[in-house]
């Protein structure tokens, strides 16, 4: 069933046209998430762009465009970190490549060289209105490896890719699936001493007038320290969350951002002051361990206390391999959470901490197409998504 889906969803998205094709999309609701939502609105997209998003009275329609309507359309749902397609459906060894255990540190890594697009989970979510998902390796490493940000409707990583190399996936505390090093003074000890290493290497390499032989390791950790590229550091616990901050103080130029932070009622105070955003557990995330404490208001506390955050679905050890964040923002929702602060933290609060929000995460005229049709509040299990348009084509048209 599921692979019939996926078939028809490709046959769709190849067949609904380029992106030059005009389009227009009518709302009873229209969430741009670029301000209040707007009722009676609608969305002109032509070459795979916004043009307008806005009241539908007076919209100009280009000639020969297509129409659709809905309920409720909100921007494509952003994702802000998952191990989808690269962790798949299947759950077996050949489909597993989301954290390699050959070494706690292996900072040059690449998830774009492992990403499989047509894995059936990619086209799942497509068809729960998630089009952008920032995915990499899980938690488990000192540095696993550099994350990458794709749309869920294309068949190639080529096609796919929005970013190549987007963060530094890494984790701290007793979250770390390895031997050695152990302890939590060790685990922040050997992650120090790496970013100190890949900064003599970048010293290294200006101050040479020959180029030194390549070390792609050493490379990736100097543009972390050097806040090239952000360091994804999970850490559940109060006290891992605050040695977080301070290597982020001893490094200061690097840009850091929290992930899971299960904790992070105890220390809000400290997040805060650090200016770090957080790539929040799942909602629905099973407790235990470094994450017994984690609790469903960690949203609405986040938020009440300006801290900038966002939904992920994470890593799940377990079929299906992937959680559906539309559904982490309505469990939160019902949390405290504001509903349309809980629609923001999966699109445009998502993309402004991926760095794509030039790009994805509102409907604003120069954005990508990317939209979602529902036919009722997208924060209610009985809802249904629709349509999903990405890059102006319509991807699918089935409500699902």
């Amino acid at each position: 069933m599921m692979t019939r889906f996926l078939l028809l969803a490709s046959l769709l998205f190849a067949a609904s046209g380029a992106r030059g094709q005009s389009l227009v999309v009518y709302a009873d609701t229209l969430y741009t998430m670029a301000g209040p939502a707007i009722v009676d609105g609608a969305v002109v997209i032509q070459d795979g762009t916004i043009v307008s998003a806005g009241p539908a009275r007076g919209v100009r329609v280009p000639a020969g465009a297509r129409e659709l309507r809905g309920s409720v359309v909100t921007p494509g749902l952003v994702d802000v970190r998952s191990t989808v397609g690269l962790s798949g459906l299947l759950n077996q060894p050949q489909d597993q490549d989301a954290l390699d255990m050959g070494g706690p540190l292996q900072p040059s890594l690449r998830a774009m060289d492992a990403y499989n697009a047509r894995d059936e989970l990619v086209g799942w979510l497509l068809s729960l209105g998630i089009t952008t998902v920032h995915t990499g390796h899980s938690p488990g490493a000192l540095a696993a490896g550099q994350t990458t940000i794709i749309k869920t409707a294309y068949d190639t990583i080529d096609e796919a890719l929005v970013d190549s190399t987007t963060m530094m996936a890494m984790t701290v505390g007793r979250g770390v699936r390895f031997d050695s090093p152990g302890t939590r003074a060790r685990v922040i000890a050997q992650i120090r001493a790496a970013l100190y290493k890949g900064l003599a290497h970048a010293e290294k390499m200006d101050a040479s007038g020959d180029a030194p032989s390549r070390d792609l390791d050493n490379e990736a950790l100097a543009a972390v320290a050097t806040g090239q590229m952000p360091a994804l550091i999970t850490a559940h616990r109060a006290n891992d969350i605050q040695a977080v901050l301070r290597l982020a103080r001893e490094f200061p130029q690097m840009n850091v951002i929290l992930d899971g932070a299960s904790e992070a009622p105890l220390v809000l105070k400290d997040i805060r002051e650090s200016g770090v955003s957080v790539v929040l557990h799942p909602t629905m995330y099973r407790t235990g361990g470094e994450t017994e404490s984690l609790a469903f208001d960690t949203a609405s506390k986040l938020r009440a206390a300006g801290i900038p955050f966002a939904f992920q679905s994470g890593y799940e050890a377990y079929v299906p391999k992937t959680r559906v964040v539309l559904f982490e923002a309505a469990v939160a929702a019902a949390y405290g959470l504001d509903r349309v602060h809980a629609l923001e933290a999966v699109s445009i609060d998502a993309a402004r901490i991926l760095g794509i929000a030039d790009r994805v995460g509102s409907l604003e005229p120069g954005k990508d197409a990317d939209l979602v049709i529902f036919d009722g509040d997208p924060l209610e299990t009985i809802t249904h998504v629709c349509a999903v348009v990405v890059d102006g084509v319509v991807a699918r048209e089935e409500c699902f």
